[in-house]
């Protein structure tokens, strides 16, 4: 029997070539759990999955207690494929279609890990999570969004939601710093300016 010829042009390209150029809408949901399977980040990506908070809350305590036990790091439930790792007390799962390669989605789960630990100083746990939420929603947009896979490398991640390694967030001491640095300086070019019309004037 011959092998049939593919009517897409792109139907032989390789496994690489396919990271380059990811498929449309690969990542179903992704949410964060803690211990307990209580949700503390969720994001759902098609609208016909779980479109009721109660469903989706279903679906995760299903998932939470497929997984929360097992050495494994692909689970398959509902029709889904769920790649998922755990950290201390929290849960990481990304969940594509039946149909989606494991290995695209666990590129994105451990450029979310990698992410959030370079983030969070490497303390991935409930507690840092918790007190850094707007930078974890931050990490999350800049990896997916609309469930189309945008960065799969944890430092263009962090370089791009303005984190550091070595530096952390603006606190309200250097944001009232940096304020006052910018009055003054205002302020000498104001003066600047008044010298420069009184000497003309002079002249």
């Amino acid at each position: 029997m011959t092998a049939q010829s593919c009517p897409r042009q792109h139907c032989a390209t390789t496994m690489d070539s396919a990271a380059l150029e990811p498929s449309l809408y690969t990542v179903k949901a992704v949410f964060i759990l803690d211990n307990d399977g209580n949700r503390l980040l969720s994001k759902y990506y098609d609208p016909d999955l779980y479109p009721s908070m109660k469903e989706q809350k279903n679906f995760e305590k299903n998932v939470f207690n497929k997984t929360h036990k097992a050495d494994n790091e692909i689970a398959f439930l509902e029709g889904m494929t769920i790649v998922y790792k755990s950290s201390i007390d929290l849960f990481f799962y990304v969940v594509g279609s039946a149909q989606e390669n494991e290995l695209m989605l666990m590129a994105v789960l451990n450029c979310l890990f990698e992410s959030l630990s370079q983030m969070l100083r490497k303390n991935v746990e409930k507690r840092t999570l918790l007190d850094n939420m707007d930078g974890v929603f931050l990490v999350v947009d800049e990896i997916i969004d609309g469930g189309v896979i945008l960065e799969s490398d944890p430092q263009q991640v962090i370089e791009k939601v303005n984190y550091k390694a070595e530096d952390s967030p603006l606190s309200e001491q250097s944001v009232a710093q940096h304020i006052t640095e910018k009055l003054a300086l205002t302020s000498n070019v104001l003066q600047s300016a008044k010298d420069q019309i009184k000497w003309s004037i002079l002249k």
